[in-house]
């Protein structure tokens, strides 16, 4: 025994299944766009940055390798300081993080003068022309915030 089905019900069936996919096609495609959700502790911020280099009249001290927590500097090291408002929102010493426009992580192994908000600056070893080209800009850079407190 077969069930006779009407043109006029198949073209609806396959017009609905049509639709659905092509709903689901868009809501997959709409989440890829959002890329990849912050995780719910990262912190994403616009600061200014500079740069420095472990050179002679540049920093304070006889020794210009030596950073503020005793970290000793060397060229190629991915390192930066950063202003004293930034330590307790999460980049305090060794704190990772990523700054826009600049490949792989980097690490906080200095600080700046309290004078200085919202700033950092990037270590660029011994290239005072490298650091020079930088000049102060503004960037985004993302970190890990700080657990909370209980």
């Amino acid at each position: 025994m077969s069930l006779a089905v009407s043109p006029q019900r198949r073209v609806n069936a396959a017009a609905f299944t049509l639709v659905l996919v092509a709903l689901t096609w868009l809501v997959a495609r709409c989440e890829a766009d959002q890329g990849k959700p912050a995780a719910p502790n990262t912190v994403t911020m616009t600061v200014t940055a500079t740069a420095y280099n472990s050179l002679h009249g540049q920093g304070a001290g006889a020794d210009h390798a030596l950073a503020a927590w005793g970290d000793r500097l060397k060229p190629g090291m991915k390192s930066i300081a950063v202003s004293r408002d930034l330590i307790p929102m999460g980049l305090g010493h060794n704190a990772e993080l990523h700054i826009e426009g600049l490949p792989g992580t980097w690490v906080v192994k200095d600080k700046m003068h309290w004078r200085w908000k919202k700033k950092i600056d990037i270590y660029m070893g011994e290239d005072v022309q490298a650091a020079r080209e930088w000049g102060r800009r503004k960037v985004k850079i993302t970190f890990s915030a700080p657990p909370a407190e209980p």
